[in-house]
């Protein structure tokens, strides 16, 4: 029996809608990551993007436990001597684009290189209960049944 390699003009892509209001973020960061990678399909394949597209709705109602939110810095440099700069995710989050925080959790439990950057490009997030996808007709996928430990209120 051969082993089964899924090629990219076999691959279906489906588009999956979650509502991340009341979530905690890094047990829906895992659930984005393993389905932009596609892990949750039989046919996958480590070095074929073979994940579906995921809209992420609500991002500035996800939900960090115990003490993360004040606690918690995103660090990044400027490329300048002494130019490292920090951000807690409180700052985020009250800010501008709050769906960084997320964005930033799915990217960092992905593969740095050319197919972790084309996985990314499958993954929207926007902070509002609108999204501009509908002609895609996508999918709801409940996060917040899956485990009674996904959501906190």
């Amino acid at each position: 029996m051969k082993t089964y390699s899924a090629k990219p003009a076999d691959i279906e892509k489906k588009w999956v809608v979650i509502d991340a209001s009341g979530l905690v973020v890094g047990r829906l960061a895992t659930v984005i990551a393993m389905r932009l990678r596609g892990k949750h399909r039989a046919t996958f394949t480590p070095h074929v993007d073979t994940g579906d597209n995921v809209v992420v709705i609500n991002a500035e109602k996800a939900v960090l436990t115990g003490r993360k939110r004040d606690q918690k810095v995103y660090y990044h440099h400027t490329g300048f001597p002494g130019g490292i700069k920090e951000r807690t995710a409180k700052f985020i989050l009250e800010g501008r684009f709050p769906e960084r925080v997320i964005e930033k959790a799915v990217e960092r439990m992905l593969a740095r290189g050319p197919l972790g950057r084309k996985i990314m490009g499958n993954l929207r997030v926007y902070k509002g209960p609108s999204h501009p996808h509908e002609a895609q007709q996508p999918t709801v996928l409940d996060v917040a049944a899956l485990n009674s430990k996904n959501v906190r209120i």
